[in-house]
């Protein structure tokens, strides 16, 4: 059974070592130049995700409300519940950040294209992971600043105006515009969207550069031992086979899911966006030079979802096949 490697994630830690050996794209302008080439990037991925929204598998998949919430509930509850249990262990500031990075994981919405994507190829509910993976990065629009919060120093930053207002501007607008215009280049967006892809993947790179970048710039990451990356890969390890034990008890022995409903919820609960992440990190983490450890557990959860749910997808279809 052959198990495809996705080449962004070598394009992710090939982008971080050019943030290490060469961030002089990042210093031009003192940031500013590559912060305004991002932002024009994001408005953009937002606008063609409204263009290539379907309405009418939104409104087809709106009948499971039980699955939904149970996915909902995984991605804005289930994740960040876990990682607070572990809160009063910290006892340190690099504690505390290894903390952070894990819990901005935990909040941010599910994937969409990857989630939809695997649920085809295992033959799940098609129409209800599309609902659900485009539902949730609206949700997390909202959820996510209110969880970190909590735990963010925001300084002089006001998260009602500037962070809330900075998501809406460069998601919820431009998806509402690309939905207005879906009558009349949805077509187009759908025709290319092998390209489009591709340009949503190089903004996000563009965006890891900039973090990584000023992370080391400032030396944040010379704070941190090797067995740093140890302990976040075994985080997220562990984080991810923990969301997809309840996810598989909750869909079968609770709420008693056909197979297709099954697959959906397990893939979509268990996912997280590494797009909408690095937007919301933009803002959540302005001026903070440790936004490039913020963005490790999260960049790493993206390799080994798509690695792991790949192989589970592979192995949904061959069972359906031999029935």
């Amino acid at each position: 059974m052959r198990v495809k490697f996705d080449t962004f994630i070598i394009a992710l830690f090939v982008f971080i070592l050019l943030a290490y050996f060469s961030p002089q794209l990042y210093l031009w302008g003192q940031g500013k130049v590559l912060s305004s080439i991002t932002l024009i990037g994001v408005s953009l991925i937002f606008f063609f995700y409204g263009l290539k929204l379907s309405l009418p598998n939104l409104k087809s998949g709106l009948r499971n409300w039980r699955m939904h919430l149970v996915i909902q509930g995984a991605t804005f509850v289930l994740f960040p519940l876990l990682v607070l249990l572990f809160y009063p262990m910290i006892s340190s500031s690099i504690q505390e950040d290894f903390w952070l990075s894990f819990f901005f994981l935990a909040t941010v919405p599910s994937t969409v294209s990857s989630s939809v994507v695997m649920v085809s190829i295992a033959q799940g509910n098609i129409s209800s992971s599309i609902f659900n993976a485009s539902v949730s990065g609206l949700i997390g629009v909202a959820i996510t600043p209110l969880w970190m919060q909590f735990f963010l120093d925001f300084g002089h930053v006001n998260v009602l105006m500037d962070v809330y207002w900075g998501l809406i501007k460069e998601i919820i607008i431009p998806v509402i515009v690309g939905l207005l215009l879906q009558p009349y280049l949805g077509e187009f967006a759908m025709r290319h969207s092998k390209g489009l892809a591709n340009f949503d993947k190089l903004v996000i790179l563009l965006i890891v550069y900039g973090s990584f970048a000023e992370s080391f710039v400032s030396g944040v990451f010379n704070t941190v031992e090797p067995t740093y990356l140890a302990g976040v890969f075994v985080g997220v390890v562990a984080m991810f086979v923990m969301v997809y034990g309840v996810l598989y008890w909750l869909s079968t022995a609770v709420f008693h899911f056909n197979l297709e409903d099954r697959i959906t919820v397990l893939f979509c609960g268990s996912k997280k966006s590494l797009t909408h992440g690095t937007v919301f990190g933009k803002f959540l983490f302005v001026n903070s030079s440790a936004a490039g450890l913020y963005f490790l557990p999260l960049m790493i959860f993206h390799a080994f979802q798509i690695l792991v749910i790949t192989f589970i997808a592979q192995r949904y279809a061959r069972k359906k096949r031999l029935v």
